[in-house]
């Protein structure tokens, strides 16, 4: 009899345990996880918003914990794009990807911007690109957080070769020119006389080192930093404004508790405005670096330049047209001061 007491006192006892320590089980939640992943390295700018980002959503106490890839641990950014638009890697830092949708091309169009200040006009938060773009990528699943300054883009040509050119079409040929796999950027380069060779970022370097192609293009100061051991000069076409989209899957995004949504949304706005605060600096710093290490720059003259943005208003802009329509073009020249 006292046996089975104790035994009844014990069960109850647990049984309570049991009951009281049930709801804080089922209340308590782990914080979600959102992978951020990239394909550039910690002295590209891309770097310095996903750190700045981070330290802003912990400040906010949003319930969310990042689970930082950066460097191309997760693939090259066409690859973590394509993650993004499923949901695999809910947030990234990319550039138009136009084999996901030819009207991402738009962010790569030359000559739309002269300087810093009218690019954050376009580009910058609340700029006039900003609802253009996010209903494009709406159309992909994702929400754009933000447009990436990384500077203008310019020419490179390889260790070894004197030519500089800058007067097109006429310089540019027989010249192998390396292009992302984006047609704008063939239809580009082709304008300008060279012979547009497709290739990814990844074999860019090797094939600079080993000759295979005679000069890069879409590159600003920064990559020329980083590949500076490889290249002989680097020509200032400024041929476009170059930048990126920081966006996340809208699905994911949705799915958040609104609080947390609220807070990272907030996070990221505080971010863009300090990146955009400090990115020319960052970009005129790594030109002037550029120059110390020996590296050629060469900018063009009035004539060559007016003569570059002629060839590309002429051929470019009506192919773009075609791709977004008169409607979205006629904005553009409406921005870039065309007739």
């Amino acid at each position: 009899m006292t046996i089975t007491t104790r035994a009844k006192s014990i069960l109850s006892t647990c049984v309570l345990s049991a009951a009281l320590t049930l709801p804080a089980a089922q209340t308590t939640q782990a914080a979600e996880e959102l992978m951020l992943g990239h394909a550039y390295p910690a002295d590209h700018i891309f770097h310095m918003t996903s750190t700045t980002f981070m330290d802003e959503l912990k400040k906010s106490g949003a319930d969310i914990e990042v689970n930082y890839q950066p460097g191309g641990s997760l693939g090259d950014w066409a690859s973590i794009f394509e993650q993004s638009m499923d949901g695999v890697v809910p947030m990234t830092m990319s550039f138009g990807a136009s084999e996901y949708d030819p009207r991402l091309d738009l962010s790569w169009l030359s000559y739309v911007v002269e300087d810093w200040n009218q690019a954050r006009e376009v580009y910058g938060p609340n700029g006039k690109m900003t609802d253009i773009y996010n209903k494009i990528l709406g159309d992909l699943d994702l929400v754009v957080l933000g447009v990436i300054p990384t500077g203008f883009g310019s020419i490179a040509m390889r260790k070894g070769v004197e030519d500089v050119p800058t007067s097109f079409p006429q310089d540019g040929q027989g010249i192998k020119m390396r292009v992302p796999a984006i047609p704008i950027g063939i239809e580009r380069y082709k304008s300008f006389g060279f012979t547009p060779v497709p290739m990814p970022f990844s074999e860019l370097y090797t094939a600079l080192q080993l000759g295979t192609i005679d000069a890069r293009g879409t590159a600003p100061a920064v990559e020329i930093w980083q590949m500076r051991d490889v290249l002989e000069s680097y020509i200032l076409t400024k041929d476009y404004f170059e930048h990126a989209f920081w966006v996340v899957n809208k699905s994911w995004l949705e799915d958040l508790p609104e609080a947390d949504r609220n807070k990272l949304i907030a996070a990221a706005d505080t971010t863009m405005a300090k990146v955009w605060d400090e990115a020319q600096a960052i970009d005129e710093g790594f030109l002037n670096k550029v120059r110390e290490s020996g590296v050629k720059v060469v900018e063009l003259s009035p004539e060559d330049m007016n003569k570059a943005k002629e060839i590309l208003y002429a051929s470019e802009w009506p192919y773009m047209e075609g791709i977004v329509g008169a409607e979205i073009m006629g904005m553009m020249r409406k921005i870039a001061g065309i007739n």
